[in-house]
C-alpha cells in the first residue's frame, strides 16, 4: 500500500490574512494549542489536515515556494470573493486540461491552483 499525505504545515507571519484567504475556498479552521506549542489553526479535508502555525522567530520570511491545489466548489464564487478581500488572482477562470481553473497567490506569495468540481 503506497503512502498518503496526512498533514501540511503552513508557517506564516500573518496568521489572520492565511486562515481568512484559505477560509475564503471554503475550509474551516479551529485554534489548537499542544503542551508548550504555539497557538495554531488546523482544519481537516478528509483524512488530510492542513495547519497554519507561527512563523519562528528566527526565521524572517515564510516560504513561498510551495504550491498547494485544491477542488472547489463555485469555483467564480470563490475567485469573486478572493478579489473582493484584495487577495491576488494569478490567472482568471479558464477551461484547460485540468478542468475548470484558476490560480491565485496566498498572502505569503504560495502559488494555490482551484479547480472548480
Amino acid at each position: 500500500m503506497q503512502p498518503e499525505i496526512s498533514l501540511l504545515v503552513l508557517k506564516t507571519r500573518q496568521l489572520q490574512l492565511l486562515i481568512d484567504f484559505y477560509s475564503t475556498l471554503g475550509l474551516f479552521f479551529q485554534e489548537e494549542k499542544h503542551g508548550n506549542g504555539p497557538i495554531h489553526f488546523s482544519c481537516s479535508i478528509g483524512k488530510f489536515v492542513l495547519e497554519i502555525y507561527p512563523l519562528p522567530k528566527s526565521i524572517e520570511i515564510a516560504d513561498n515556494t510551495t504550491r498547494l491545489g485544491f477542488s472547489v466548489n463555485n469555483l467564480d464564487e470563490v475567485i469573486k470573493k478572493l478579489r473582493d478581500t484584495n487577495f491576488q488572482i494569478i490567472s482568471e477562470p479558464a477551461n484547460n486540461e485540468w478542468g475548470y481553473s484558476a490560480i491565485a497567490k496566498d498572502p505569503d506569495g504560495r502559488v494555490v491552483e482551484l479547480t472548480g468540481r
